[in-house]
């Protein structure tokens, strides 16, 4: 037997007959009465483990964990059942054995294994839409390791009608969660729902729940909506703003915030040379429409031997003239004429090899015309002031606030009509409707239609699918024009909380990556306009930021660090339940419009219910600010009852799609503002 075997069936006898033994260094002598561990007989073990990270190793590992015992600070403790060489084992790893806890029969022995698989539900909800019953099941299994487990569900509708649909495995960095299916079309309400597996578990059965099973205040007759009528771009948002407050001086108030983006400019290039064999690209420092926009650049042979490398500017024509040797044959090789450009005019070019080019000859090239490519030529070219509408009656900061914004990523162009159609359903109801003016009589409503209004000019004018704002941080060959749709900043990316500045999953230091963060947290203007709100107005006790697409309905944590997915902290079970709530009453709110139903497994923390989004604008709001946040991804899926598939809408999908969004989804955010007076009468 080993010494450490020993030593721990030693302290087995001596807690029979002493109680807690104190490991045998810390001065007190070892009892000398010994009781054999066999390699293969099992104890019910204390450990002082070396770390918290061994312990989240052996629950990771399925370690038979029987408590989490309280300890002094400094200390992390662990009952463990264990076999002999399972505590060998252990204490290879720096596991200290604290205490040897004794059975009914005074001794170590086998302990019944577990049953090898057990399964839970977790969700089972069903919901009707459009005359039409769905329901939606995840169930965890106990054999988690296993990535082979199948798990079937079963169910019945009132009828007697059965059926049966497969789950898939979902797991996220790595880890386990659970098994899942989209929602399944049924012929009528189940009534019981059951889960078997391949390894034999079965689970309870269980009556699913109705989802959401929230209906919001009927509309009064007269109920002014549909204030939407096409897409809108950052332009068309200002000249409605502008529109409200002079239609509703009384009940609005258009704030500038204080950090101006960009705007929707660019610096200008052009290639010198041919890309596909050897160049050069050089760009302006400034951006192009500062009067860059047409400058030529080109390389000459200046026909003499010995020449050296040179250039000059003159009449918006940047003419290189490239180095010759001995016999008058061009040397200049494309890092010479990028190193060179670069050093001769710092203020006014800069230039870099073209991928693929380096170290090849230069060619006599051009003129070849640098220009911003940008195709808006509506698009006012100056930095721009992002402006938030603030609705209510009374608007001194005494009311409880309710922040909502939107289009933080350029491409979700449905976005702003959601906040819009809200914005104007407030303004035009409050003289006629009696909920509507309590609403505002009661709570303050703040609006930023557009977060990212450069990125959105993008979009609608260059490159529909732009993601990010249009600030350019690449270096090199990462400024290659030929890259110009994936440049910018994330601005969901770029908040200080759970940030990928401090390890958190979802953003990028690639700053060509669609989730790029930035030089450093808040780095961008249009995040630090949303903090800078905020801030500013500490009444706001509620946000939501509506994004597109899927069908979403999310709150924090919403990032996590990979190893062990360790998430930002849970919030704690009071408020996980008024999250939990409230969303029923918001999913409810926009389901009346059009039956159209968030899945209540796209109902939960971001975390869980969608990916790690490192650095985002809601837990920044709710761990740094205590603002109850959340988050809409509208643009839910649609049910093809031809097909039987779920089909999604996408980011800009037909306008009648988009509009059904907007009015849906204003249902949603009005809902919001009535938790949020609610909230608001319930506290002292």
């Amino acid at each position: 037997m080993s010494t450490r075997r020993r030593w721990a069936a030693t302290a087995a006898a001596a807690v029979l007959t002493a109680g807690l033994l104190t490991h045998p260094g810390a001065g007190v002598a070892a009892p000398t009465t010994s009781v054999d561990l066999a390699d293969t007989a099992t104890a019910l073990v204390r450990f002082r483990l070396p770390d918290e990270a061994m312990f989240r190793d052996l629950v990771a590992e399925g370690a038979d964990v029987a408590a989490r015992p309280r300890t002094t600070p400094g200390q992390v403790m662990a009952d463990l059942v264990v076999t002999g060489r399972q505590l060998d084992a252990l204490v290879a790893r720096g596991a200290v054995a604290v205490q040897v806890i004794p059975t009914q029969s005074g001794g170590a022995r086998r302990v019944a294994p577990l049953a090898e698989d057990t399964l839970q539900f977790l969700q089972a909800y069903w919901w009707s839409s459009g005359g039409r019953t769905f329901l939606q099941t995840q169930v965890a299994t106990s054999a988690s390791d296993d990535p082979d487990v199948e798990i079937t569900v079963t169910w019945t509708t009132a009828d007697g009608t059965t059926g049966s649909f497969p789950l898939s495995r979902f797991e996220d960095s790595g880890e386990y969660q659970y098994h899942v299916a989209l929602p399944q079309r049924l012929p009528a309400r189940p009534i019981r729902v059951s889960a078997t597996s391949s390894l034999g578990g079965t689970s309870r059965v269980i009556t699913p729940a109705a989802w959401p099973n929230a209906t919001p205040p009927p509309q009064p007759s007269g109920y002014q909506r549909d204030f939407i009528d096409a897409y809108m771009t950052p332009t068309d948002i200002s000249a409605r703003i502008r529109r409200l407050a002079r239609q509703y001086p009384n009940l609005v108030d258009v704030l500038n915030l204080p950090n101006r983006t960009q705007g929707y400019r660019r610096t200008a290039a052009a290639y010198l040379g041919d890309p596909a064999a050897a160049a050069v690209v050089v760009e302006s420092v400034k951006f192009g429409d500062q009067g860059l926009n047409g400058v030529q650049v080109r390389t000459v042979d200046p026909q003499r031997p010995n020449s050296p490398l040179g250039a000059a500017y003159r009449d918006r024509v940047l003419t290189v003239s490239l180095a010759t040797d001995a016999g008058g044959k061009v040397i200049s090789s494309t890092d010479d004429v990028a190193a060179f450009v670069s050093a001769r005019y710092p203020q006014r070019f800069r230039a870099f090899v073209e991928d693929g080019s380096a170290g090849l000859p230069m060619p006599v090239a051009g003129p070849a015309r640098l220009d911003d490519g940008l195709e808006g030529t509506e698009v006012p070219r100056r930095p721009w002031t992002v402006q938030a509408l603030r609705i209510g009656a009374v608007r001194d900061g005494s009311r409880t606030g309710v922040l909502t914004y939107s289009q933080e990523h350029a491409r979700e162009w449905a976005t702003p009509l959601v906040t819009l159609e809200f914005a104007e359903r407030l303004l035009a109801n409050y003289a006629t409707d009696a909920e509507t003016r309590s609403l505002l009589n009661s709570v303050e409503v703040f609006i930023i239609p557009t977060v990212n209004p450069d990125g959105a000019n993008y979009s609608f004018n260059d490159f529909n699918f732009q993601r990010k704002n249009l600030v350019n941080h690449c270096t090199g060959a990462a400024r290659d024009p030929a890259r110009r749709d994936s440049w910018g900043v994330d601005v969901n990316r770029n908040y200080a909380v759970g940030s990928y500045f401090d390890g958190y999953v979802g953003g990028s230091g690639n700053c060509l990556s669609g989730t790029y963060s930035g030089t450093a947290e808040l780095s961008e203007a249009e995040s630090s306009n949303v903090v800078a709100l905020a801030e500013a107005h500490p009444n706001i006790g509620f946000s939501l930021n509506v994004h597109s697409y899927g069908g979403y309905f999310m709150w924090s944590p919403g990032a996590y660090k990979a190893a062990g997915r360790i998430t930002l902290p849970r919030p704690s079970i009071d408020e996980s339940k008024y999250f939990q709530d409230s969303a029923r009453r918001i999913v409810g709110a926009i389901a009346a419009s059009r039956e159209t139903v968030t899945w209540p497994a796209y109902t939960g923390p971001v975390a869980d219910v969608l990916y790690s989004a490192a650095g985002n604008s809601a837990d920044h709001l709710y761990y740094d600010l205590g603002i109850v946040a959340w988050n809409f991804e509208v643009g839910n899926d649609r049910w093809n009852e031809a097909t039987q598939n779920w089909d999604g809408v996408g980011f800009q999908p037909p306008f009648d799609e988009a509009h059904a969004e907007s009015q849906e989804y204003a249902d949603g955010l009005m809902e919001l503002v009535r938790v949020a007076r609610d909230r608001g009468a319930a506290l002292p």
